[in-house]
């Protein structure tokens, strides 16, 4: 019989598979041969209690490859085994399969131990009660809460509860530039405005090469972008009560804008509205875009053999110049958060598992791997991570981003509004227009298959 917990996380969970309509997967647990590591309140377990437990972690796919991240974490779970006795079974899982197999995972009670999330996710699956609050005792274990960054904090979670996962990686959104072909088309300085932005754009778009490349069949990058762009316009897309407003103008005109980098601008490859991978870094790093909108690339333009100082970057434009509050927000606060799933037999080593992972050499080490920025306070004084690019997507997260909305449904917007952009994209490729009224209709068929709040 399951317990009274476990039935409401799972109506919870399956109203949130059948809204995104995702087809469950059979999931495997963490390793059931010690079950010893119960908690304590929050009080940090005898270490040799802890020894020869095996527990599971679930990890995102944050490198080139998911082989890549394999070797990379390998190496790191192999010290934490070393420091602990603690053995970890890893898998890494692409993004496209991610949600899926942890929401599968919270309906079933048969998750992980450990698992990485996106922190834009952190919201939704808090609201299926799979997540293990982290209250003040169990921050403690890990050195506690005020060792991280007040924004990652803040994207851990909805308002006014016990956060449901810790910050792990933390990135921002940025403009990168191509110095020579900027140099090339004589514009002297990066844009600061949309409307500068375009016009280099248009001056960048020739002989095969375009102003910007944008990812447009990938649905969270669409969601990214038309969350900021609507910020500017001081626009939501979720009321106070957490109901959905997609359909109001603004919001029609953050998409609008977005989509008019192909359809109207004609600053974008058509060939963009099918990008859904990562095309985006290529097409800039290989010199055929300019410039792109993207979260701590450094380490994937490096991999396509582009230089640091053969490119620049600054904060996303805004609507006008030296706007500030919700007008200036030129980021949405991106990062990954690692959660442990309430139900796992080895709490204590979950725990353990996590303040290893959090801890301020692991942070350097991690972070500096894959080009983001430490969430760990501490951490992000190393000089690796005083680059100027990493410096001034240090700043954005301090200064200029926002959270997606810390909603229960939120994931239901990434899952309906982004595939909405999409085909607007696809529309524009195709030569359709892209109109105030079809975008519209876009998004009111979106918020129509919303659940109730």
């Amino acid at each position: 019989m399951r317990s009274s917990s476990t039935s409401s996380r799972l109506v919870a969970a399956t109203a949130l598979v059948a809204a995104l309509g995702l087809t469950l997967a059979a999931c495997g647990g963490g390793s059931d041969d010690d079950s010893s590591g119960s908690s304590s309140g929050g009080k940090t377990a005898d270490a040799n209690s802890l020894k020869g437990q095996t527990i599971t972690y679930w990890a995102s796919n944050q490198g080139t490859s998911l082989d890549a991240d394999k070797k990379t974490l390998t190496t790191e779970l192999d010290k934490f085994t070393a420091q602990t006795g603690i053995k970890v079974k890893l898998e890494v899982i692409g993004w496209a399969d991610l949600l899926n197999r942890i929401l599968a995972a919270a309906t079933s009670g048969q998750g992980p131990d450990v698992l990485n999330i996106g922190n834009t996710w952190s919201a939704s699956l808090q609201a299926t009660g799979a997540l293990m609050p982290w209250d003040d005792a169990a921050f403690q274990t890990i050195g506690g809460k005020d060792r991280f960054a007040p924004a990652a904090i803040a994207s851990a979670g909805a308002a006014g509860q016990d956060p449901a996962a810790v910050p792990l990686y933390s990135m921002a959104y940025g403009l990168y530039y191509n110095k020579k072909m900027f140099a090339d088309a004589g514009i002297a300085n990066p844009p600061t405005t949309w409307d500068e932005l375009v016009a280099d754009g248009k001056k960048l778009t020739k002989d095969g090469h375009y102003g910007i490349a944008v990812e447009g069949a990938n649905g969270a990058e669409n969601i990214h972008h038309i969350f900021v762009l609507a910020k500017q316009r001081g626009a939501s897309w979720f009321d106070d009560k957490g109901a959905p407003t997609f359909t109001g103008p603004q919001q029609v005109a953050a998409v609008k804008q977005y989509v008019d980098f192909i359809a109207n601008d004609k600053i974008a490859a058509k060939g963009n509205a099918e990008y859904v991978q990562n095309q985006t870094i290529t097409d800039f790093a290989t010199g055929k875009a300019a410039m792109m909108m993207w979260q701590t690339a450094s380490a994937s333009i490096a991999s396509h053999g582009m230089k640091p100082d053969q490119y620049g970057v600054v904060p996303v434009p805004t609507q006008t110049a030296g706007a500030t509050g919700d007008a200036g927000v030129t980021s949405m606060v991106a990062g990954i958060n690692m959660a442990i799933f309430k139900d796992t037999k080895h709490k204590d080593a979950a725990e353990a598992f996590v303040k290893f992972m959090t801890s301020t050499a692991e942070q350097k080490s991690l972070n500096g791997t894959y080009g983001s920025i430490p969430p760990v306070l501490e951490a992000q004084s190393d000089p690796a991570f005083q680059t100027p690019d990493l410096k001034v997507l240090a700043q954005v997260l301090q200064k200029s981003a926002a959270p997606l909305p810390q909603v229960a449904n939120e994931s239901q917007f990434e899952n309906l509004v982004g595939p909405a952009v999409k085909s607007l994209f696809a529309d524009a490729a195709a030569g359709k227009p892209v109109t105030d009224d079809s975008v519209k209709a876009a998004l009111t068929k979106a918020q129509q298959q919303m659940p109730a709040s």
